[in-house]
């Protein structure tokens, strides 16, 4: 308990050293920027701005009211993290159940880290922060991880040693992203696991996606279920195999008698409606010279 009232005091004192305007830190070369950057810094709820690049767009209120009864009895345990936008003006980083949170149970102060960074810095941080937390579901993770992409512009092997991801999993994450909207936010509320959506992504038609889905959330499949029910349903259907069609005896004996006339192969083509060809290859102009020779001393 003393080393807490200790850390809470030096907090304040921080604080009161932040709202000094001859000591307004704007950066990390700023005199006094040392004892404040990275430390545990008390500062006015009021003067923090929810972070406009939270990837999180949903909270769970049940969830919410937890954690406000929690820190109504022992506090805050984690600081939240913000950066400093200007004199007395932080926006939030990570944090904001916690923020969010403290605001319920009435709490005018809150333990924060305070960073200096700019906006793409800002998304960077507040995106991969979210990413690692467990509670996220695969849309948003997979949310975060293109905004990382397209924003950051960064490759998927890049973000794979940013976030400590296999270059894999992040791809399977971003493929959720092209299944229905109404499959997502029914992965998103927890109705079907990411392993219903990897299975759903395999079906290309967006209306089948959506049967399978509501079959998957009727009869409570399970993932192998799915892909089971995926797999036969992309099955090719059974093409009748062709009838081998029946050469009449009068063609038979001509092609033996032909080929032996002409010394080479010699095909005869029918159609169902008794129409057909004969079919006398050669190799080159002498040898079409000796057929036509053939066919005329036939005569």
């Amino acid at each position: 308990m003393a080393k807490a009232t200790k850390k809470q005091a030096l907090g304040r004192g921080l604080s009161a050293l932040l709202k000094d305007p001859s000591n307004d830190i704007q950066s990390v070369a700023d005199k006094n920027a040392d004892k404040v950057v990275g430390s545990i810094v008390e500062l006015d709820l009021d003067a923090i701005d929810v972070n406009p690049f939270q990837p999180r767009t949903s909270f769970n209120e049940e969830s919410l009211r937890e954690l406000a009864s929690s820190i109504r009895e022992l506090g805050v345990i984690q600081p939240i993290t913000v950066r400093k936008l200007d004199f007395n003006t932080y926006q939030l980083v990570s944090g904001e159940r916690r923020f969010r949170a403290s605001k319920l149970v009435g709490l005018e102060t809150i333990p924060a880290y305070i960073r200096i960074a700019n906006d793409q810095e800002s998304l960077e941080m507040a995106l991969v922060e979210n990413i690692q937390r467990q509670d996220l579901d695969p849309i948003e993770i997979a949310i975060s991880y293109q905004r990382l992409i397209e924003e950051i512009q960064v490759t998927q092997e890049e973000l794979s040693d940013r976030v400590g991801k296999n270059r894999s999993t992040i791809a399977n994450y971003l493929r959720l992203l092209k299944l229905d909207p109404i499959i997502q936010t029914g992965m998103r509320d927890g109705f079907i696991s990411m392993g219903h959506g990897r299975a759903l992504i395999n079906v290309d038609d967006t209306n089948l996606q959506l049967d399978i889905y509501e079959k998957i959330v009727s009869d409570n499949l399970s993932v192998r279920d799915t892909e089971a029910l995926v797999r036969n349903y992309k099955a090719p259907e059974e093409k009748a195999k062709p009838t081998k069609k029946t050469v009449p005896n009068f063609a038979k004996e001509a092609k033996i008698n032909l080929s032996t006339i002409f010394d080479r192969k010699v095909d005869i083509k029918l159609s169902s409606s008794g129409k057909g060809q004969l079919i006398l290859p050669f190799k080159n102009e002498e040898d079409f010279q000796q057929i036509l020779k053939l066919i005329k001393s036939a005569k």
